[in-house]
């Protein structure tokens, strides 16, 4: 039996107060990095241990099967194998399969793999024209509106309410009509989407109360991972197993909201506290995956989130030893920025940093084409997360009949002895092949399998059994085993994963913000996805853009306003500047202290160093020193003279001129109405 008060022993004070809160109401918000997966898995295993829950009465619920897969895996090594790690769809599925025959009778009807031939079906019977593109825009509102708990016949409101008009050309009032018909198409097939799991759930719930008495008599104890994510639906599932209790430990971070297209949602997360007034609220802030440079990075991006930047979200504070510093880099097209991130890459592996633990992440997934031709042309083996699934692949499948097969003749030969063997003969070989394409990726396919063995002979002797039994887990549950090879993927694929090094491409306005972000909101979520793309990263981060799309174009992009005042260098677009305004931008180019006026200097610095604090970030996040240089020699008057000045952009044009020009002239007032016109 593991002594309860020696397993915390390995927890810092935070998690050690995560993990000492047994019962709910408990909010962790969790900074990327800061182990918030280890504070509830030992948070568990202590109640496990020290007799506080029965392993079989807790559900923890998290968002990706990966991460589920990871989280069972945690427990078991901590001596817990009977907690439930679950997705909400298959928590709900689980039950839904359950509860079916007695609750409504029969089988459950069949769940559709994809949505679009039935969309197509029901914009046929609508007399609808669509094309493959708008019936996967509209799958996507199908879903939006069924996870938001949206009906037809109040889906012409939300959409106002939400700025959802005009999804795939269509006004609100047919994509309604649409949602109707579509439920249709679903019935005469006795067929039902992945939603619908989670509708039907809720609906046994809701509507049977014995049924909602036998899951709460079942489970008592709740984990919901990344509860900033969850949605409507969702919290409406988890409203009905809790049934009014409260032992509930949510874990989240409104800095890493990415998902609100989709129907996923903060507010839960944000208004927990006033949910539950006598919840305990825990910090976890020490970031133990990034170096200070990558850290301090993240911090400054998330705090030029202003207003935008919730109570929910943690400043990090880095706890492992000084990197090398981040690397920002500006190509001149995109084919040589992609050329040069090959280059960088095949570096690292040089100095021994693993192919599997490098990645390049992207806006969008358009931008990837450019960067798998990069690699080939550089002999770097990659894969594209978001392709077809690991267990999928026929020689996975073929691999795991045969490693099926070996588990009675295996004797007395260690696991990994035994694997290599058995996959020798379905082509697997010591070295990686030299050819490129569909050989390269069998062979990583196989070789991934080799890893797991040996990951879990070192972990705990494991034999074939338990080496299959675990591939059957993962299997069921998607959670593959690492490839090795380059990572290539979105920003939004990316989402809880890391590695040791992190190129982020094509951090240009346009792209990031995407140019469809038109709010507020949309630009502030955009930031929010920079800071996941950078939490990303352990020790190496390249941030890069390319000034034009093709060779010998017009150079007209600049970086993401992201990072102004973060961008080492002025990379605004070239613009033909003449007379007085072309002189301007030379002489602020080579300015320095000496030719400032000084008073006028100070005074920029005690406004700098007010306006950072009233923000909570760094003085250099608000202007660099060589800004404040060039306005001190310029002392500007209007508007037009501050912004032709280096290192004034739009964004700190809008959100300091007037402030700026004011301190200028040294009246504390602010620009009048007629300045700068």
């Amino acid at each position: 039996m593991t002594d309860p008060d020696q397993l915390l022993e390995a927890l810092d004070p935070d998690q050690r107060a995560v993990a000492e809160q047994l019962t709910g109401p408990v909010c962790v918000l969790a900074g990327a990095g800061t182990g918030k997966t280890r504070a509830v898995t030992y948070r568990i295993a202590h109640g496990v241990h020290s007799g506080v829950y029965n392993p079989q009465t807790v559900l923890a619920v998290t968002f990706t099967a990966r991460a589920a897969g990871e989280m069972r895996t945690r427990l078991r090594d901590l001596g817990v194998p009977g907690v439930q790690a679950r997705t909400f769809h298959a928590a709900a599925l689980r039950q839904l399969s359950y509860f079916w025959p007695s609750a409504i009778g029969g089988g459950v009807p069949r769940i559709m793999e994809h949505k679009a031939p039935l969309i197509g079906e029901a914009a046929g019977r609508l007399g609808l024209s669509v094309d493959r593109l708008a019936i996967r825009d509209l799958a996507a509102e199908v879903e939006w509106a069924k996870v938001s708990l949206v009906t037809a016949d109040d889906y012409p409101r939300a959409a106002a309410a939400t700025d959802r008009s005009g999804v795939a050309g269509f006004d609100p009032t047919t994509i309604a009509r649409l949602l109707s018909v579509y439920e249709d198409a679903k019935t005469d097939r006795n067929v039902i989407d992945f939603e619908d799991v989670l509708l039907l759930t809720v609906g046994i719930l809701a509507e049977r109360a014995d049924v909602a008495e036998r899951v709460r008599r079942q489970y008592r104890h709740f984990v919901v991972d990344e509860f900033q994510d969850v949605s409507p639906l969702q919290h409406r599932l988890l409203e009905l197993w809790l049934g009014g209790r409260d032992d509930l430990c949510v874990v989240g971070d409104a800095a890493q909201t990415i998902y609100s297209f989709t129907g996923a949602t903060p507010r839960y997360l944000t208004d927990f506290s006033r949910r539950y007034p006598e919840a305990t609220v825990v910090r976890l802030v020490r970031d133990y995956r990034s170096t200070p440079q990558v850290v301090s990075l993240a911090n400054s991006v998330l705090a030029g989130a202003g207003r935008f930047r919730s109570a929910a979200s943690v400043e990090l504070q880095a706890q492992r030893p000084s990197g090398p510093a981040v690397r920002f880099v500006a190509h001149d097209d995109d084919e040589a920025e992609a050329s040069a991130v090959a280059a960088r890459a095949a570096e690292l592996i040089r100095s021994g940093v693993p192919a599997a633990e490098i990645a390049v992440l992207y806006r969008t997934n358009g931008q990837s084409e450019a960067y798998e031709q990069a690699l080939s042309r550089a002999g770097i083996g990659y894969l594209v997360r978001g392709g077809e699934r690991f267990f999928s692949r026929k020689e996975v499948r073929d691999a795991v009949v045969l490693l099926r097969g070996a588990v009675r003749s295996q004797g007395e030969t260690p696991l990994p002895d035994a694997v290599r063997d058995v996959l020798t003969s379905a082509g697997w070989a010591p070295e990686a092949p030299a050819a490129r394409g569909a050989v390269r990726e069998r062979w990583e396919s196989l070789n991934a399998l080799v890893q797991l063995a040996d990951d879990l002979y070192a972990a705990r002797q494991a034999d074939m059994g338990e080496l299959v039994a675990e591939l059957t887990e993962r299997a069921a549950a998607q959670h593959a085993p690492t490839v090795d090879g380059v990572t290539l993927a979105s920003f939004h694929a990316a989402k809880g994963l890391e590695w040791d090094a992190v190129f982020l491409v094509g951090v240009s306005d346009g792209l990031l913000p995407i140019s469809m972000a038109e709010t507020e909101d949309a630009v502030a979520e955009e930031r929010r996805l920079l800071y996941v793309g950078i939490t990303r990263a352990r020790e190496h981060l390249e941030l890069s853009f390319a000034r034009s799309r093709n060779a010998g174009g017009r150079g007209t992009r600049r970086p993401s306003r992201f990072l102004d005042g973060i961008w080492p260098s002025d990379e605004r677009p070239a613009r033909r500047r003449r007379g007085k305004a072309a002189r301007a931008e030379a002489l602020a180019s080579s300015l320095t202290l000496e030719d400032a006026d000084p008073e006028v200097f100070d005074r920029l610095r005690t406004w700098r160093a007010a306006t950072a604090q009233s923000l909570d970030r760094p003085a250099f996040t608000v202007l660099h020193d060589s800004t404040l240089v060039a306005i001190a020699a310029a002392r500007p008057t209007h508007m037009r003279q501050l912004a032709i000045l280096r290192g004034i952009g739009p964004t700190k044009l809008e959100a300091y001129g007037a402030e700026i020009l004011a301190v200028v002239r040294d009246d504390g007032g602010s620009e009048g109405p007629g300045d700068g016109a």
